[in-house]
């Protein structure tokens, strides 16, 4: 095993029992020991191996900001028609740019962001608020109920009554 594994190993370890001493306080409330736990937990986050790229999301003006607010607007503005080079210009980044950074932080385009957020959002309509499928692919902002069912399909692996139904079965004998 590499030096680098085992630090990294060490470094997951201190900090696990970091949220646990934390976990515990709270269950304790033991309320004067609450703000030390909290910035030992900040301090092993930002100094373990993913700290830089922490640094760089809370960083105001860096890349990695401009795309968290890009991707605070598209949770909240989901259902709206979505022009990359209007997302990019509102977080003041070239549309290439934009795209690279977004690829990058979240694994996928913001096309693909905006289709999971609609996706997951119509599950949550019928599953919750008992909507059909035509609907609530209508209330996410999708203008075709076949389209909607198609990538409905494909990312949660059932066309939308089955796998809503088969979500309630599961609720219901749990």
């Amino acid at each position: 095993m590499s030096a680098a594994t085992e630090r990294g190993k060490k470094a997951h370890k201190r900090l696990d029992t970091a949220v646990q001493r934390f976990t515990d306080a709270g269950a304790r409330a033991i309320s004067g020991s609450h703000p030390v736990i909290q910035r030992e937990i900040i301090y092993r986050l930002l100094t373990g191996d993913q700290g830089e790229r922490l640094r760089q999301i809370a960083s105001t003006g860096s890349q990695s900001s401009q795309i968290a607010r890009a991707i605070d607007w598209l949770k909240g503005n989901f259902s709206n028609p979505l022009r990359i080079e209007d997302l990019a210009n509102k977080v003041n980044m070239s549309t290439s740019t934009f795209h690279h950074h977004f690829r990058t932080l979240t694994a996928m385009s913001p096309l693909q962001y905006q289709k999971m957020l609609r996706l997951n959002e119509a599950r949550r309509l019928m599953l919750a608020e008992r909507l059909d499928a035509t609907t609530a692919a209508f209330n996410v902002g999708y203008e075709s109920a076949s389209q909607f069912c198609r990538e409905y399909g494909r990312l949660f692996g059932a066309p939308p009554l089955r796998d809503i139904n088969r979500l309630r079965q599961t609720s219901a004998a749990a």
